[in-house]
């Protein structure tokens, strides 16, 4: 019994946890467009290197600097989602193209 209450407390923290992020970043615009969400991931860079310092002060620890990255986010916002697109777009023609070569082969085979 204690083993199914258990899980069933890991499973409510779980969801809770997973709600709170959704809700957090509908509610600041995340899940919005691409305008919406550059504004948000430029609020967030301002904001967050800040808090860690202070986090830092206060537990007396001291991170090395972040590296310099070449990348950037808002320009690569839907990239996966244009690479899905073109992948199932020319899906069909690659099809074709392997079947006619397995038939190709297949025959070659057969010789």
């Amino acid at each position: 019994m204690s083993t199914c209450l258990l899980m069933s407390f890991r499973l409510a923290t779980k969801v809770t946890i997973a709600g709170g992020a959704v809700y957090v970043a509908y509610d600041s615009g995340l899940l919005g467009g691409n305008e919406e969400g550059s504004i948000v991931l430029g609020k967030a860079t301002a904001a967050i290197p800040p808090a860690v310092d202070e986090w830092m002060k206060y537990f007396g620890l001291e991170l090395p600097a972040p590296p310099k990255i070449g990348f950037s986010p808002v320009e690569a916002w839907n990239s996966g989602v244009q690479t899905s697109f073109h992948t199932l777009s020319v899906a069909p023609t690659k099809v074709c193209d392997y079947t006619s070569q397995g038939l190709k082969y297949l025959k070659d085979l057969t010789k």
